[in-house]
């Protein structure tokens, strides 16, 4: 009996989508984490970078993929290897005073950058649809506390992460804008670094919105909800044969989820450099005239798709916000908390939730413009960064805390790097500002 034999591509073919699907299906805590970073405060601090000082800042959105996969490595063995958040672990090892005030300094910090993306996202309803932008974003305050109570989040995010989608017409910008390609490569080769106080308070609010608290205690919490979903019973890092697969899972999802975050961020400050600093326009006061950059490719449905990606991304943004204010506060003070948790058994975890979205809400009221606050937010996360990266680093280094999870060599040095060179960015701003 004669069998059809099916050719040798098709088995090959299938190999590689079977192997993406795979990889794909890998894909958890990093890639949301990465998506969560370009939030309405990264795509602020981008233009106003872009359009203050045009391709010399661009530098830093380069330099910084390497940290941020170190920093966020580090996060994520935590995590996985305690089987507990970077707060709780904190308290555990340092002491109940030190995991408070890092909680509260995390807290403080994301309800101002929730009031700056509600502000953001409200300012862009109202250019697009008209009416008051204070209404629009108490209207998405309570969405987003609606849905973060009532869905889990990466149900949540499934849906919502599709309307970041417009965020990649940046990347179709880079075909359509005037660029001197040239000396964007060069500055990114040779950064022209100008020692005055809006350069330093710049790099700090790129570092701070690329590199942000919120992040950390994010995709530590995540690992954790990973171990819980997949109903382990101890932390990954006790067993050597699954922490060495955790540890290649973690390092490809976090080195997917920012390499788009930043590749992202380059498109959005090379496309502010030709649309406004190479015409002379060095401040952007509205989300109106933020939204003319994608004009070149989008015409007259900038506003509109600029004000989509906005949206999408501050509803996607938000929950991990809040939520890892939740998860350093109740990890901080050992009080049951998490995603997979209900309101009923995990009550001062929702309320965390509530009051971060609540004061974040009021804070829309303020006269400050949304564009500015979002910049502000991002200078703000940068400074509470530095002592929240020296305990993930200190923490994520010790075999005793975090087990077969500890850092790689390569982790460690690049993780401590980016910790002293958020520290100098923040002191010479600092300096520069009392100068």
């Amino acid at each position: 009996m004669r069998t059809t034999r099916e050719p040798r591509g098709a088995h090959t073919e299938d190999r590689r989508s079977d192997k993406l699907r795979s990889f794909l299906q890998r894909l958890g805590p990093g890639l949301l984490t990465g998506v969560a970073d370009d939030d309405p405060s990264g795509i602020g601090t981008y233009l106003q970078s872009g359009a203050q000082f045009g391709h010399q800042v661009l530098w830093s959105a380069v330099v910084t993929v390497p940290l941020m996969v170190c920093i966020q490595l580090a996060s994520a063995h935590i995590g996985s290897g305690t089987g507990h958040g970077i707060l709780r672990e904190v308290r555990k090892h340092y002491s109940a005073r030190i995991a408070t005030s890092l909680a509260l300094l995390i807290v403080i910090a994301n309800i101002i950058n929730v009031g700056a993306d509600l502000a953001a996202m409200g300012d862009a309803a109202s250019v697009t649809l008209g009416g008051p932008n204070y209404a629009y974003a108490l209207l998405f305050a309570g969405l987003t506390l609606f849905l973060q109570i009532r869905l889990k989040y990466e149900a949540y995010a499934r849906y919502l992460k599709w309307l970041t989608l417009a965020l990649f017409t940046y990347v179709a910008n880079l075909f359509v804008v005037h660029t001197d390609w040239h000396a964007a490569l060069r500055d990114v080769v040779w950064p022209r670094i100008t020692p005055t106080r809006e350069y330093a308070t710049t790099l700090v609010a790129i570092l701070g919105t690329t590199i942000s608290p919120y992040l950390f205690v994010w995709q530590s919490a995540l690992e954790v909800e990973e171990i819980k979903a997949n109903g382990d019973a101890h932390a990954r890092g006790d067993a050597t044969a699954q922490a060495k697969t955790e540890a290649r899972r973690i390092l490809s999802d976090t080195w997917v989820g920012m390499l788009t975050s930043n590749f992202i961020a380059v498109c959005i400050m090379v496309t502010a450099a030709s649309a406004f600093f190479g015409h002379g326009v060095h401040q952007i006061e509205s989300t109106r005239q933020a939204a003319h950059a994608l004009a070149p490719v989008a015409g007259k449905s900038a506003i509109l798709l600029f004000a989509t990606g906005m949206i999408g991304c501050g509803l996607l943004a938000i929950p991990s916000l809040t939520g890892s204010a939740a998860y350093a506060l109740t990890g901080a003070l050992r009080l049951p908390g998490g995603m997979s948790q209900t309101p009923r058994s995990a009550g001062t975890f929702y309320a965390v939730i509530v009051v971060c979205t609540v004061l974040g809400a009021l804070l829309c009221f303020s006269p400050i413009s949304p564009v500015k606050a979002l910049y502000w937010s991002a200078v703000i996360n940068g400074v509470a960064a530095v002592p929240c990266m020296v305990m993930v680093m200190s923490l994520s280094s010790r075999r005793a805390v975090v087990g077969k999870m500890v850092n790689a060599r390569a982790v460690t040095i690049g993780g401590w790097f980016a910790t002293a060179l958020m520290a100098v960015c923040v002191v010479v701003m600092f300096y520069t500002m009392m100068a």
